[in-house]
């Protein structure tokens, strides 16, 4: 499936923003998995890029991307660099993208990868995603491409009041779902948590995660 063709797939699964899919079309996936996947990364499947993790489905990238509501303007917060394609796709979306990754085989491809396609408004950090980025705080909107067994609240406290943060919740081995919380506006006042749909992610790590 080429570029124009996945766009079209998706916005036959009921992906509606034409931004989310016109950045999706600017990229090939296949240079975002190892080499011997090439031919597999035309599925709208996840595929393993090694080190224990995955690189997303295209559905659930362009669905979670759609519901950051991006408009341009925006300083996003990723957790979970992975091969770098959520992230690239990010990046064609807002101003600035803050990524975070804690396997360092991993962060240093994906850096390698997106500075190799030109993408020069991403930055990088080697270390532990649930901790955030704080000195870059506070964020527009936040994606986590890991899930954590609950919401990390050292995240949440980085997003902007109205901010919105999207990310999958739940243990490894039981059922995950995708939220959309969006910060309270006022002081006092609760988040407003979504529930998007059932998904499946490798698990989020990190000491600001509680222990079992």
């Amino acid at each position: 499936m080429g570029d124009w063709g996945r766009a079209e797939f998706l916005a036959g699964q009921g992906i509606r923003d034409r931004r989310v899919l016109e950045a999706i079309a600017r990229l090939d996936r296949a240079d975002f998995v190892p080499e011997h996947s090439r031919g597999e990364a035309g599925a709208d499947a996840p595929l393993p890029i090694g080190y224990g993790q995955t690189i997303s489905q295209p559905y659930v990238v362009a669905l979670m991307t759609e519901a950051l509501r991006l408009r341009g303007y925006e300083r996003v917060l990723e957790i979970g660099t992975g091969s770098g394609y959520q992230t690239a796709v990010l990046s064609l979306l807002c101003r600035e993208v803050y990524t975070v990754e804690i396997v360092p085989q991993l962060a240093l491809s994906a850096r390698r990868r997106l500075r190799r396609l030109g993408l020069q408004n991403v930055y990088f950090r080697l270390g532990d995603g649930s901790l955030g980025w704080p000195e870059e705080a506070p964020f527009d909107a936040v994606l986590a491409a890991a899930a954590p067994s609950e919401v990390p609240l050292a995240l949440l406290s980085q997003l902007r009041r109205g901010g919105l943060m999207v990310l999958p919740v739940g243990p490894m081995a039981g059922s995950q779902e995708l939220l959309r919380i969006q910060r309270a506006r006022r002081e006092g006042e609760l988040p407003t948590v979504e529930r998007l749909l059932p998904v499946r992610f490798v698990p989020m790590t990190g000491q600001a995660l509680p222990t079992e």
